[in-house]
């Protein structure tokens, strides 16, 4: 007989399936494309990988443990619920407390900030353009060289703000799916604490008494005894 309330378990498994996919609906997002195309991002994807597989995981474990009302399941989810929050939390307060001084640190006086003028006549090979035809006219700009016969094209923007825009949206990604998985760590924690309080206190059948609804009265239990009086001579 179900020990746990069909509400309570469809919910709970609801939950568990939107746990376990919502790595897929990262993975598929533009902003992962975005940090995939990036350079040097193997150490950041690994890390997402990693934690969506922990994710896809213990969402399966939830949903096993709820719809087969297993007491053990549920207590290891619960336990990697309640772990799992306090990193997150203890992870992502502090980074979003760091997070609007990036932009100061990216904007320090000490780094080049001034496109191709910083470097005077020495432009590295960073700073070229491809071809000023296939690119649009604002982005590149001609700019003669020390030892050249021909104007040579460069980029006309600086490299800090396309630095600074990457930086900031690993560091939005990165706090997005903290506290995101934080929120669902937390549900989770509360949904799985009632289960297994229902599966240890299970709602027991009440007992039905058959009662006679028809009272036969029965014999007296005490009977008046009179004292008569002889009879007169």
């Amino acid at each position: 007989m179900a020990q746990i309330n069909s509400c309570l378990k469809r919910t709970f498994i609801v939950f568990n399936l939107f746990f376990a996919v919502s790595w897929d609906v990262l993975r598929r997002s533009r902003t992962f494309q975005n940090l995939k195309c990036m350079e040097n991002r193997t150490t950041g994807l690994v890390c997402l990988y990693i934690m969506g597989a922990v994710t896809m995981l213990l969402g399966l474990l939830g949903a096993y443990g709820a719809y087969k009302e297993h007491k053990i399941s549920l207590i290891v989810f619960l336990v990697c619920m309640v772990i799992g929050s306090l990193v997150m939390i203890r992870s992502g307060i502090p980074a979003a407390i760091i997070r609007p001084e990036v932009k100061s640190l990216l904007l320090q006086p000490e780094l080049l900030t001034g496109s191709y003028t910083d470097w005077n006549e020495d432009i590295p090979s960073s700073c070229d353009c491809p071809s000023i035809e296939d690119e649009e006219p604002f982005t590149c700009k001609l700019v003669p060289g020390m030892n050249l016969t021909a104007a040579s094209p460069f980029h006309r923007q600086p490299c800090v703000p396309i630095v600074m825009y990457y930086v900031l949206l690993v560091a939005d990604i990165s706090l997005g799916v903290i506290f995101t998985l934080a929120a669902l760590a937390v549900l989770g924690m509360i949904l799985s604490s009632i289960m297994i309080h229902q599966l240890r206190h299970p709602n027991r059948t009440p007992v039905v008494l058959n009662v006679p609804t028809i009272f036969i009265p029965g014999p007296p239990k005490y009977h008046e005894l009179q004292n008569e009086l002889p009879p007169p001579y």
